[in-house]
Protein backbone atom coordinates (compact mmCIF):
# COMPACT_ATOMS: atom_id res chain seq x y z
CA UNK A 1 0.00 0.00 0.00
CA UNK A 2 3.29 2.68 0.96
CA UNK A 3 4.52 1.53 -2.70
CA UNK A 4 1.14 2.48 -4.34
CA UNK A 5 0.67 5.80 -2.54
CA UNK A 6 4.50 6.16 -3.26
CA UNK A 7 4.26 5.67 -6.86
CA UNK A 8 1.27 8.22 -7.22
CA UNK A 9 3.06 11.12 -6.41
CA UNK A 10 4.42 11.47 -9.13
CA UNK A 11 1.20 12.25 -10.62
CA UNK A 12 0.05 14.89 -8.12
CA UNK A 13 1.54 17.83 -10.38
CA UNK A 14 -0.89 16.22 -12.93
CA UNK A 15 -3.39 16.45 -10.96
CA UNK A 16 -2.46 20.01 -10.23
CA UNK A 17 -2.84 20.84 -14.04
CA UNK A 18 -6.11 19.35 -14.40
CA UNK A 19 -7.40 21.02 -11.57
CA UNK A 20 -6.37 24.41 -12.72
CA UNK A 21 -7.63 23.41 -16.09
CA UNK A 22 -11.16 23.12 -14.14
CA UNK A 23 -10.06 26.79 -12.65
CA UNK A 24 -10.26 27.95 -15.94
CA UNK A 25 -13.45 25.86 -17.16
CA UNK A 26 -15.15 28.13 -14.12
CA UNK A 27 -14.54 31.07 -15.99
CA UNK A 28 -15.07 30.32 -18.91
CA UNK A 29 -18.52 29.45 -17.82
CA UNK A 30 -19.31 32.65 -16.43
CA UNK A 31 -17.60 35.04 -17.99
CA UNK A 32 -19.73 35.69 -21.05
CA UNK A 33 -22.79 36.37 -18.95
CA UNK A 34 -20.52 39.62 -17.19
CA UNK A 35 -19.94 41.27 -20.51
CA UNK A 36 -23.55 40.75 -22.32
CA UNK A 37 -23.60 44.27 -23.32
CA UNK A 38 -20.02 44.52 -24.46
CA UNK A 39 -20.07 41.41 -26.76
CA UNK A 40 -23.91 42.56 -27.80
CA UNK A 41 -22.32 46.31 -28.81
CA UNK A 42 -19.26 43.96 -31.10
CA UNK A 43 -21.74 41.98 -32.35
CA UNK A 44 -24.25 44.98 -33.94
CA UNK A 45 -27.31 44.36 -31.59
CA UNK A 46 -29.52 47.27 -30.73
CA UNK A 47 -31.64 48.97 -28.59
CA UNK A 48 -34.57 47.91 -26.97
CA UNK A 49 -37.58 50.60 -26.21
CA UNK A 50 -36.41 51.40 -22.71
CA UNK A 51 -32.69 52.23 -24.25
CA UNK A 52 -30.89 49.36 -23.05
CA UNK A 53 -29.03 46.95 -25.26
CA UNK A 54 -30.43 44.07 -26.45
CA UNK A 55 -28.43 41.51 -25.02
CA UNK A 56 -30.63 38.00 -26.40
CA UNK A 57 -28.16 37.53 -28.76
CA UNK A 58 -25.42 36.75 -26.17
CA UNK A 59 -27.15 34.65 -23.85
CA UNK A 60 -28.23 32.52 -27.22
CA UNK A 61 -24.41 31.90 -27.59
CA UNK A 62 -24.21 31.01 -24.01
CA UNK A 63 -26.97 28.56 -24.48
CA UNK A 64 -24.84 27.28 -27.17
CA UNK A 65 -22.74 25.86 -24.55
CA UNK A 66 -25.18 22.96 -23.98
CA UNK A 67 -25.58 22.68 -27.36
CA UNK A 68 -21.72 21.62 -27.82
CA UNK A 69 -21.77 19.34 -24.60
CA UNK A 70 -24.65 16.93 -26.12
CA UNK A 71 -22.92 17.11 -29.33
CA UNK A 72 -19.73 16.01 -28.26
CA UNK A 73 -20.77 13.58 -25.30
CA UNK A 74 -21.51 10.06 -27.23
CA UNK A 75 -17.62 10.53 -28.65
CA UNK A 76 -15.73 12.22 -25.48
CA UNK A 77 -15.90 9.44 -23.37
CA UNK A 78 -14.89 6.89 -26.23
CA UNK A 79 -12.15 8.60 -27.15
CA UNK A 80 -11.03 8.86 -23.61
CA UNK A 81 -11.76 5.24 -22.40
CA UNK A 82 -10.00 3.95 -25.65
CA UNK A 83 -7.40 6.75 -26.94
CA UNK A 84 -6.37 7.86 -23.34
CA UNK A 85 -7.10 10.21 -20.81
CA UNK A 86 -4.34 12.72 -21.81
CA UNK A 87 -5.61 13.07 -25.15
CA UNK A 88 -8.85 13.66 -23.94
CA UNK A 89 -7.52 16.42 -21.44
CA UNK A 90 -5.35 17.80 -23.79
CA UNK A 91 -8.40 18.30 -26.50
CA UNK A 92 -10.80 20.12 -24.10
CA UNK A 93 -7.78 22.32 -22.74
CA UNK A 94 -6.96 23.30 -25.99
CA UNK A 95 -10.53 23.81 -27.50
CA UNK A 96 -10.75 26.11 -24.33
CA UNK A 97 -8.04 28.16 -25.41
CA UNK A 98 -9.52 28.38 -29.07
CA UNK A 99 -12.54 29.64 -27.37
CA UNK A 100 -10.84 32.56 -25.11
CA UNK A 101 -9.24 33.61 -28.10
CA UNK A 102 -11.87 33.19 -30.43
CA UNK A 103 -15.14 34.84 -29.14
CA UNK A 104 -13.15 38.44 -28.55
CA UNK A 105 -11.75 37.62 -32.45
CA UNK A 106 -15.45 37.83 -34.12
CA UNK A 107 -17.96 40.15 -34.99
CA UNK A 108 -20.92 38.51 -36.16
CA UNK A 109 -23.08 36.04 -33.70
CA UNK A 110 -23.39 33.39 -35.92
CA UNK A 111 -19.84 32.63 -35.47
CA UNK A 112 -19.86 33.13 -32.18
CA UNK A 113 -22.37 30.86 -31.68
CA UNK A 114 -20.29 27.88 -32.84
CA UNK A 115 -17.48 29.37 -30.93
CA UNK A 116 -20.26 28.92 -27.67
CA UNK A 117 -20.92 25.41 -29.06
CA UNK A 118 -16.66 24.50 -29.19
CA UNK A 119 -16.69 25.93 -25.23
CA UNK A 120 -19.41 23.03 -24.33
CA UNK A 121 -17.42 20.41 -26.95
CA UNK A 122 -14.33 21.81 -24.69
CA UNK A 123 -16.19 21.41 -21.28
CA UNK A 124 -17.59 17.20 -22.42
CA UNK A 125 -13.92 16.10 -23.12
CA UNK A 126 -12.44 17.54 -20.13
CA UNK A 127 -15.26 15.52 -18.26
CA UNK A 128 -14.07 12.43 -19.44
CA UNK A 129 -10.50 13.16 -18.25
CA UNK A 130 -10.79 14.92 -15.21
CA UNK A 131 -13.65 13.94 -12.74
CA UNK A 132 -14.14 10.50 -11.10
CA UNK A 133 -13.97 8.00 -12.74
CA UNK A 134 -11.58 9.02 -14.99
CA UNK A 135 -7.87 10.31 -14.26
CA UNK A 136 -8.33 11.78 -10.56
CA UNK A 137 -10.03 8.52 -9.67
CA UNK A 138 -6.58 6.84 -11.24
CA UNK A 139 -4.39 8.96 -9.22
CA UNK A 140 -6.50 9.08 -5.91
CA UNK A 141 -7.92 5.68 -6.06
CA UNK A 142 -8.68 5.60 -2.00
CA UNK A 143 -10.01 9.50 -2.22
CA UNK A 144 -12.29 9.49 -5.23
CA UNK A 145 -15.51 11.42 -3.33
CA UNK A 146 -12.84 14.03 -2.02
CA UNK A 147 -11.26 14.31 -5.75
CA UNK A 148 -14.58 15.16 -7.16
CA UNK A 149 -14.86 17.64 -4.91
CA UNK A 150 -11.74 19.87 -5.44
CA UNK A 151 -12.67 19.83 -8.83
CA UNK A 152 -16.44 21.78 -7.18
CA UNK A 153 -14.29 23.51 -5.58
CA UNK A 154 -11.40 24.45 -7.89
CA UNK A 155 -14.83 26.14 -10.50
CA UNK A 156 -16.11 28.13 -7.60
CA UNK A 157 -12.90 29.22 -6.70
CA UNK A 158 -12.73 30.75 -10.10
CA UNK A 159 -16.60 32.09 -9.97
CA UNK A 160 -15.42 33.67 -6.49
CA UNK A 161 -12.32 35.59 -7.65
CA UNK A 162 -13.61 36.38 -11.69
CA UNK A 163 -15.55 39.74 -10.58
CA UNK A 164 -12.25 41.00 -8.48
CA UNK A 165 -10.34 40.17 -11.89
CA UNK A 166 -12.94 42.21 -13.64
CA UNK A 167 -12.83 44.93 -11.30
CA UNK A 168 -9.10 45.11 -11.87
CA UNK A 169 -9.31 45.31 -15.56
CA UNK A 170 -12.07 48.30 -15.68
CA UNK A 171 -9.62 50.16 -12.79
CA UNK A 172 -6.55 49.67 -14.69
CA UNK A 173 -8.62 50.97 -17.99
CA UNK A 174 -7.98 47.68 -19.86
CA UNK A 175 -10.16 46.35 -22.31
CA UNK A 176 -12.36 43.17 -21.14
CA UNK A 177 -10.56 40.95 -24.31
CA UNK A 178 -7.66 41.30 -21.56
CA UNK A 179 -8.99 38.42 -19.66
CA UNK A 180 -9.89 36.32 -22.17
CA UNK A 181 -5.96 36.53 -23.71
CA UNK A 182 -5.16 35.70 -20.45
CA UNK A 183 -7.64 32.80 -19.57
CA UNK A 184 -6.46 31.39 -23.33
CA UNK A 185 -2.55 31.96 -22.91
CA UNK A 186 -3.21 29.92 -19.80
CA UNK A 187 -4.88 27.12 -21.14
CA UNK A 188 -2.44 26.93 -24.16
CA UNK A 189 0.94 26.50 -21.05
CA UNK A 190 -1.84 23.53 -19.33
CA UNK A 191 -2.25 22.01 -22.35
CA UNK A 192 1.49 21.58 -23.06
CA UNK A 193 1.83 20.86 -19.36
CA UNK A 194 -0.81 18.16 -19.66
CA UNK A 195 0.72 16.76 -23.30
CA UNK A 196 4.75 15.91 -20.91
CA UNK A 197 3.09 15.03 -17.51
CA UNK A 198 2.83 11.47 -16.63
CA UNK A 199 -0.56 10.01 -16.50
CA UNK A 200 -1.68 6.84 -14.22
CA UNK A 201 -2.06 4.02 -16.68
CA UNK A 202 -5.60 2.89 -17.30
CA UNK A 203 -6.89 -1.00 -15.95
CA UNK A 204 -8.10 -1.84 -19.36
CA UNK A 205 -8.36 -5.16 -18.60
CA UNK A 206 -10.00 -5.07 -15.57
CA UNK A 207 -12.93 -3.16 -17.24
CA UNK A 208 -13.28 -5.45 -20.36
CA UNK A 209 -13.24 -7.97 -17.52
CA UNK A 210 -15.98 -6.69 -15.68
CA UNK A 211 -18.20 -5.71 -18.83
CA UNK A 212 -17.72 -9.44 -20.42
CA UNK A 213 -18.99 -10.74 -16.73
CA UNK A 214 -21.47 -7.97 -15.49
CA UNK A 215 -25.31 -8.63 -15.92
CA UNK A 216 -26.50 -5.50 -16.21
CA UNK A 217 -29.15 -5.00 -13.42
CA UNK A 218 -31.40 -1.27 -14.77
CA UNK A 219 -34.98 -0.16 -15.08
CA UNK A 220 -36.37 2.64 -16.57
CA UNK A 221 -38.56 2.89 -13.66
CA UNK A 222 -40.63 6.08 -12.78
CA UNK A 223 -38.63 7.01 -10.06
CA UNK A 224 -35.37 6.42 -12.22
CA UNK A 225 -36.71 8.54 -15.14
CA UNK A 226 -37.52 11.43 -12.51
CA UNK A 227 -33.85 11.20 -11.07
CA UNK A 228 -32.77 11.64 -14.43
CA UNK A 229 -34.60 14.62 -15.34
CA UNK A 230 -33.71 16.35 -11.85
CA UNK A 231 -30.25 16.59 -13.54
CA UNK A 232 -32.27 19.49 -16.01
CA UNK A 233 -34.21 20.79 -13.78
CA UNK A 234 -31.44 21.19 -11.08
CA UNK A 235 -28.94 22.51 -13.72
CA UNK A 236 -31.52 25.07 -15.10
CA UNK A 237 -31.89 26.56 -11.55
CA UNK A 238 -28.10 27.19 -11.03
CA UNK A 239 -27.57 28.34 -14.68
CA UNK A 240 -30.50 30.76 -15.35
CA UNK A 241 -29.57 32.64 -12.35
CA UNK A 242 -25.70 32.59 -13.12
CA UNK A 243 -26.05 34.10 -16.58
CA UNK A 244 -29.15 35.99 -16.09
CA UNK A 245 -28.82 37.64 -12.29
CA UNK A 246 -26.97 40.82 -14.13
CA UNK A 247 -29.97 42.22 -15.87
CA UNK A 248 -31.79 42.06 -12.62
CA UNK A 249 -29.17 43.63 -10.83
CA UNK A 250 -28.71 46.83 -12.82
CA UNK A 251 -32.76 46.96 -12.55
CA UNK A 252 -32.64 46.65 -8.84
CA UNK A 253 -30.14 49.28 -8.83
CA UNK A 254 -26.95 47.56 -8.15
CA UNK A 255 -23.79 49.69 -10.19
CA UNK A 256 -21.69 46.63 -10.09
CA UNK A 257 -23.83 43.98 -10.76
CA UNK A 258 -20.71 41.36 -11.40
CA UNK A 259 -20.64 41.42 -7.42
CA UNK A 260 -23.23 38.70 -7.30
CA UNK A 261 -21.29 36.44 -8.96
CA UNK A 262 -18.91 36.12 -5.66
CA UNK A 263 -21.82 35.73 -3.59
CA UNK A 264 -22.96 32.69 -5.87
CA UNK A 265 -19.27 31.43 -5.80
CA UNK A 266 -19.29 31.60 -1.84
CA UNK A 267 -22.57 30.10 -1.12
CA UNK A 268 -22.01 27.10 -3.54
CA UNK A 269 -18.62 26.66 -2.19
CA UNK A 270 -20.24 26.29 1.56
CA UNK A 271 -22.56 24.04 -0.04
CA UNK A 272 -19.90 21.46 -1.47
CA UNK A 273 -18.01 21.26 1.73
CA UNK A 274 -21.39 20.95 4.27
CA UNK A 275 -23.46 19.04 1.78
CA UNK A 276 -20.43 16.42 2.11
CA UNK A 277 -20.70 16.66 5.51
CA UNK A 278 -24.29 16.18 6.39
CA UNK A 279 -24.26 13.52 3.39
CA UNK A 280 -22.09 11.59 5.96
CA UNK A 281 -23.69 12.14 9.14
CA UNK A 282 -26.32 10.24 7.69
CA UNK A 283 -28.31 12.96 5.50
CA UNK A 284 -30.27 11.28 2.87
CA UNK A 285 -29.09 12.27 -0.84
CA UNK A 286 -33.46 12.39 -1.66
CA UNK A 287 -33.79 14.45 1.02
CA UNK A 288 -31.21 17.30 -0.27
CA UNK A 289 -33.01 16.85 -3.46
CA UNK A 290 -36.12 18.06 -1.94
CA UNK A 291 -34.99 20.60 0.57
CA UNK A 292 -32.56 22.11 -1.58
CA UNK A 293 -34.50 23.22 -4.45
CA UNK A 294 -37.47 24.57 -2.14
CA UNK A 295 -34.98 27.10 -0.16
CA UNK A 296 -34.04 27.80 -4.09
CA UNK A 297 -37.87 28.83 -4.90
CA UNK A 298 -38.27 30.84 -1.66
CA UNK A 299 -35.49 32.93 -2.49
CA UNK A 300 -36.40 33.03 -6.46
CA UNK A 301 -39.87 34.08 -4.96
CA UNK A 302 -38.10 37.01 -2.48
CA UNK A 303 -36.00 38.26 -5.54
CA UNK A 304 -39.11 38.57 -7.83
CA UNK A 305 -41.41 40.53 -5.12
CA UNK A 306 -38.68 42.41 -3.37
CA UNK A 307 -37.04 45.05 -5.63
CA UNK A 308 -33.82 45.64 -3.24
CA UNK A 309 -30.49 45.18 -3.93
CA UNK A 310 -29.70 43.43 -0.54
CA UNK A 311 -32.06 40.55 -1.38
CA UNK A 312 -30.00 40.26 -4.65
CA UNK A 313 -26.82 39.86 -2.38
CA UNK A 314 -28.34 37.46 -0.07
CA UNK A 315 -30.24 35.64 -3.07
CA UNK A 316 -27.49 35.03 -5.13
CA UNK A 317 -25.33 33.64 -1.65
CA UNK A 318 -28.65 31.21 -1.05
CA UNK A 319 -28.70 30.20 -4.76
CA UNK A 320 -25.36 29.38 -4.96
CA UNK A 321 -25.47 27.16 -2.04
CA UNK A 322 -28.99 25.55 -2.38
CA UNK A 323 -28.78 25.20 -6.30
CA UNK A 324 -25.24 24.89 -7.52
CA UNK A 325 -23.53 23.12 -4.47
CA UNK A 326 -24.25 19.62 -5.17
CA UNK A 327 -27.78 19.14 -6.30
CA UNK A 328 -26.58 17.78 -9.69
CA UNK A 329 -23.81 15.45 -8.49
CA UNK A 330 -26.22 14.30 -5.78
CA UNK A 331 -28.68 13.57 -8.63
CA UNK A 332 -26.08 11.82 -10.36
CA UNK A 333 -25.31 9.35 -7.81
CA UNK A 334 -29.21 8.89 -6.84
CA UNK A 335 -29.44 7.78 -10.46
CA UNK A 336 -26.65 5.69 -10.05
CA UNK A 337 -28.33 3.68 -7.64
CA UNK A 338 -31.19 2.68 -10.40
CA UNK A 339 -28.30 1.71 -12.33
CA UNK A 340 -25.70 -0.51 -10.13
CA UNK A 341 -23.94 -2.06 -13.21
CA UNK A 342 -24.59 0.74 -15.21
CA UNK A 343 -22.70 3.65 -13.56
CA UNK A 344 -21.12 5.57 -16.88
CA UNK A 345 -24.53 5.13 -17.99
CA UNK A 346 -26.39 6.43 -15.69
CA UNK A 347 -23.87 9.37 -15.14
CA UNK A 348 -24.11 9.98 -18.88
CA UNK A 349 -27.90 10.05 -19.14
CA UNK A 350 -27.83 12.83 -16.10
CA UNK A 351 -25.15 14.68 -17.69
CA UNK A 352 -26.66 14.71 -21.25
CA UNK A 353 -30.45 15.71 -19.02
CA UNK A 354 -28.08 18.76 -17.32
CA UNK A 355 -26.43 19.79 -21.36
CA UNK A 356 -30.44 20.12 -23.12
CA UNK A 357 -31.09 22.20 -19.88
CA UNK A 358 -28.05 24.09 -20.69
CA UNK A 359 -29.60 24.83 -23.84
CA UNK A 360 -32.87 24.99 -23.49
CA UNK A 361 -33.64 27.18 -20.79
CA UNK A 362 -30.85 29.74 -21.67
CA UNK A 363 -32.57 29.55 -25.47
CA UNK A 364 -35.72 30.66 -23.68
CA UNK A 365 -34.29 33.53 -21.81
CA UNK A 366 -32.94 34.64 -24.77
CA UNK A 367 -36.25 34.91 -26.53
CA UNK A 368 -38.16 36.52 -23.45
CA UNK A 369 -35.45 38.78 -24.00
CA UNK A 370 -35.79 39.59 -27.15
CA UNK A 371 -40.02 39.60 -26.60
CA UNK A 372 -40.36 41.19 -23.36
CA UNK A 373 -37.39 44.06 -23.44
CA UNK A 374 -36.89 45.65 -19.94
CA UNK A 375 -39.71 43.49 -17.74
CA UNK A 376 -37.22 40.12 -18.79
CA UNK A 377 -35.42 39.70 -15.78
CA UNK A 378 -38.33 39.40 -13.49
CA UNK A 379 -40.00 37.49 -16.15
CA UNK A 380 -36.79 35.07 -16.26
CA UNK A 381 -37.14 34.54 -12.74
CA UNK A 382 -40.78 33.33 -12.98
CA UNK A 383 -39.58 30.69 -15.80
CA UNK A 384 -36.86 29.67 -12.55
CA UNK A 385 -39.80 29.22 -9.81
CA UNK A 386 -41.76 27.10 -12.39
CA UNK A 387 -38.76 25.04 -13.87
CA UNK A 388 -37.10 24.69 -9.79
CA UNK A 389 -40.77 23.55 -8.72
CA UNK A 390 -41.00 20.70 -11.19
CA UNK A 391 -37.78 19.89 -9.73
CA UNK A 392 -39.20 19.24 -6.45
CA UNK A 393 -42.23 17.37 -7.47
CA UNK A 394 -39.64 15.01 -9.10
CA UNK A 395 -37.35 14.37 -6.02
CA UNK A 396 -40.38 13.42 -4.12
CA UNK A 397 -41.01 10.96 -6.66
CA UNK A 398 -37.98 9.66 -6.49
CA UNK A 399 -37.98 9.69 -2.26
CA UNK A 400 -41.47 8.01 -2.31
CA UNK A 401 -40.59 5.29 -4.83
CA UNK A 402 -37.06 4.88 -5.21
CA UNK A 403 -36.15 2.88 -2.50
CA UNK A 404 -38.79 0.30 -3.10
CA UNK A 405 -37.59 0.38 -6.73
CA UNK A 406 -33.98 0.32 -6.05
CA UNK A 407 -34.18 -2.80 -3.84
CA UNK A 408 -36.05 -4.37 -6.94
CA UNK A 409 -33.53 -3.89 -9.18
CA UNK A 410 -30.91 -5.05 -7.04
CA UNK A 411 -33.09 -8.35 -6.56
Amino acid sequence: MASNSNTNHKYYVTALALYFAYFILGIASSIMGQYKTEFAQAWGSLKLSNGTVDVSMVVSVIAAYGLGRLIAYPFAGPVSDKIGRRISGFIGIALYAAFFFGMISVHNMWIAYGIGIINGIANSFLDTCVPPPPSVMEIFPKSASIANLFTKFAITLAQFILPFVIGLVANAQLSYKTIFIGCGILMIVDAILVLVLPFPKQNKERNIAKKVNAKPKHRFTPSAIASILIGFTSSATFMIWLNCNQELGISYGIKDPSSLQSFYAVGATIAVLLTAQFIHMGLKETTVLILYPSISIGMLLLCYFINNPMVLYIGSFVIGYAAAGGVLQLATSTTIGFFPDSKGLATSLVMIASSVANYVVLSAAAYLTKVTGGDAPRMIILMNIVITLIGVGLAIIVKKRGQTESKNISS
